[in-house]
């Protein structure tokens, strides 16, 4: 029976890269000469550090554009506030994997809601879609690229 996985997931190593060539970035710019700007990817959170709250939405501003030229969507991204203490304001932004159960339940509510002869189960992170026919499952990953998700969706372990 032909299945396929529905995922939500970055590649690290991209992500690192993109990390690396925004510190370049931020150690070369003269508007951030002497700030001790950096960024600092620890496991799936992102740590900005700076001098102040405009240098952090510039530095948001680049490592988002280095993260989408390096094929990492930029709306796995979750932006938290900005934290003073002193003269150093940090931000973190938590770079989300795996689809939450309430996200899941609204994906297979939609596959259900198009009557299509498939099944769609949620197996922790991911959410499995099976039918006897490939056309219905090709035509339920239209049906969901379609739609605006908060988080990217991928589909993986396409099975004949």
């Amino acid at each position: 029976m032909p299945s396929f996985d529905i995922v939500s997931e970055y590649d690290k190593h991209e992500a690192q890269n993109a990390v690396d060539q925004a510190n370049k970035e931020v150690s070369t710019r003269f508007d951030f000469k002497g700030t001790h700007s950096t960024f600092e990817l620890n496991g799936d959170k992102l740590l900005m550090t700076s001098g102040s709250e405009f240098q952090l939405q510039q530095m948001l501003d680049i490592v988002q554009t280095k993260l989408s030229k390096r094929g990492v969507d930029i709306a796995c991204l979750d932006i938290g506030e900005a934290k003073t203490s002193g003269k150093i304001v940090r931000q973190e932004i938590t770079l989300k994997q795996g689809i939450d159960s309430l996200l899941a339940k609204k994906i297979v509510k939609l596959i259900k809601d198009k009557k299509l002869k498939v099944q769609a189960a949620i197996q922790g992170e991911q959410i499995r879609v099976s039918g006897k026919k490939k056309d219905d499952l090709q035509e339920v990953i239209q049906t969901l690229k379609e739609e605006k998700w908060e988080q990217p969706l991928q589909f993986d372990n396409f099975r004949d």
